[in-house]
């Protein structure tokens, strides 16, 4: 199979990062302050929580977190044997975060924007465990370091690569990551504010494109890599 080009799928990854702003935005604002992919930031939820005795938000914290969880194990078991890059098992797994994203966009229209705190844990916790198989997918796609859910890292070896060696050029896929989130999380905010029922939409709508492209990319190259062996 012919994979896309590591260029390529960096971009693609630019993409998914901006789907995990704009869901992160719609947990972070309407589902109790968690996040879906920002482990780090739920962990100290539960700690405040946990010192307070707050059960309501221990609750939340556990779901996002175990969510989280579920997701990167749902993720590795089918792509543990596969070499680095994207591939049909890549693809399979990415439709599943898909669907689980069209599921968190049904019940967020379902609910008029409006979830209750029951189901509101049901769809972080649908929030989280997509998050988590896109957190699989993207250190599977072959492109080194790369993350399109938590991006302390990935802002962390910009700046050090950057004080390290004034004169290198910028990871252009790590600043293209960081902007795909933060424009993500706008453009999650205008929709929550302007048509609250539709803000998830974007999200699903970015991961099925993905999809999309990844598929009409393999099939150039796996034309022209036939093209080129006709020719010899």
């Amino acid at each position: 199979m012919q994979a896309p080009s590591v260029r390529a799928t960096a971009w693609l990854l630019v993409a998914l990062a901006a789907a995990s702003g704009c869901v992160d935005v719609i947990c972070l604002t309407r589902l109790d302050g968690y996040f879906a992919s920002v482990i780090t930031g739920n962990l100290v939820h539960f700690g405040h929580a946990f010192a307070t005795a707050d059960v309501r938000s221990l609750v939340g914290a556990v779901v996002a977190v175990g969510g989280y969880a579920v997701g990167v194990a749902a993720a590795t078991l089918p792509l543990r044997h596969t070499m680095p890059g994207w591939n049909r098992r890549t693809a399979v797994v990415t439709a599943a975060e898909a669907v689980l994203l069209l599921g968190f966009t049904v019940g967020w229209m379902a609910c008029s924007a409006r979830p209750g705190y029951g189901f509101g844990l049901v769809l972080l916790g649908t929030a989280a465990v997509a998050s988590g198989i896109q957190s699989v997918i993207t250190v599977g796609a072959g492109v080194r370091g790369a993350s399109t859910t938590y991006l302390t890292g990935s802002l962390t070896e910009l700046v050090r690569r950057r004080v390290v060696d004034p004169h290198r050029f910028a990871d252009l896929g790590g600043v293209g990551r960081l902007a795909g989130l933060v424009g993500g999380a706008v453009l999650g905010t205008v929709v929550l504010r302007t048509a609250p029922g539709w803000a998830s939409v974007p999200a699903a709508v970015l991961v099925l494109a993905v999809i999309a492209v990844a598929a009409g990319l393999t099939r150039r190259r796996a034309v022209t890599a036939a093209d080129q062996g006709r020719r010899r």
